[in-house]
């Protein structure tokens, strides 16, 4: 704080807001936040030696001037919410949990056309962190088990792995023998694959992670009806191991959303 200015009079009432005319066309921007977030805000500005409003206008100027880009600001929140988030089956499910000629009414969008199909590899959903071209974290999905079910927690979540636990052992190799240098800084969501993982389906001789969000095979000429894409995912050869099936599709569209769609959700031909 500058030694020559001096501290103000507390508020009769903090409660009140302080009095303040803003600029011409200013406007005031109300949010909710988390205690955990509330704090890293304040730690901030107690750091930078400015208020937690002039931190915030900072932020705000950086992304008006282009001195920063919403990626940068967010990416890593919108990939790992993505991912976490529940990607929807394209069509409703019978009581055999098969899906249905009936599609969902949150993936209209793939039968409108839009989007593009990537192959969905058979793995194990992990996240690895990536600062200045290095693996700093590795972490793997945990679901919800029956009890968390029954409580209402419905989504999975990630943990960080463990060293020294055998249960995370392919997991770590899978990630050690994966090229991160040139892949941005932040949390990127990846399906550890390998012949120790998931029973290997796809017969690789190494283990590695693939991410989902820029290496994952595109599939161009996938068709978006419910019949078609049962006969096209029958005999689909994967793009990312020649000479195997693809599990499914996943179907990506410009602003985030995903959808998809696997060989085994169509019932057996009779």
């Amino acid at each position: 704080m500058d030694e020559g200015r001096k501290r103000g009079r507390p508020r009769k009432d903090p409660a009140t807001l302080a009095r303040w005319t803003p600029p011409e066309g200013w406007s005031r921007l109300v949010a909710w936040i988390s205690p955990e977030e509330k704090k890293a805000l304040k730690h901030v500005a107690v750091e930078a030696d400015v208020s937690v409003a002039d931190l915030v206008r900072a932020l705000a100027s950086g992304l008006a001037t282009g001195a920063i880009t919403h990626e940068e600001l967010v990416g890593h929140v919108l990939r790992g919410k993505v991912v976490m988030e529940k990607i929807p089956t394209l069509f409703e499910r019978d009581e055999r949990f098969h899906v249905v000629d009936r599609p969902r009414a949150e993936c209209a969008w793939v039968f409108e056309g839009a989007g593009v199909g990537t192959e969905k590899l058979d793995g194990t959903n992990v996240r690895l962190t990536v600062r200045s071209g290095h693996l700093v974290r590795v972490e793997k999905r945990r679901n919800p088990d029956k009890a968390q079910k029954q409580r209402g927690i419905v989504d999975g979540w990630y943990v960080d792995t463990d060293p020294d636990s055998g249960e995370d052992k392919w997991i770590l190799a899978a990630a050690g023998n994966t090229d991160v240098s040139g892949w941005s800084d932040g949390e990127h969501p990846c399906e550890a694959l390998g012949p120790r993982i998931q029973g290997n389906p796809l017969a690789l001789t190494d283990h590695l992670c693939v991410p989902f969000d820029f290496q994952a095979p595109e599939l161009p000429e996938v068709p978006r009806d419910y019949h078609e894409l049962r006969d096209f995912l029958a005999d689909l050869e994967s793009r990312y191991s020649p000479g195997h099936l693809a599990e499914g599709i996943v179907f990506h569209h410009p602003d985030g959303r995903r959808a998809k769609i696997k060989r085994k959700d169509f019932p057996r031909a009779a």
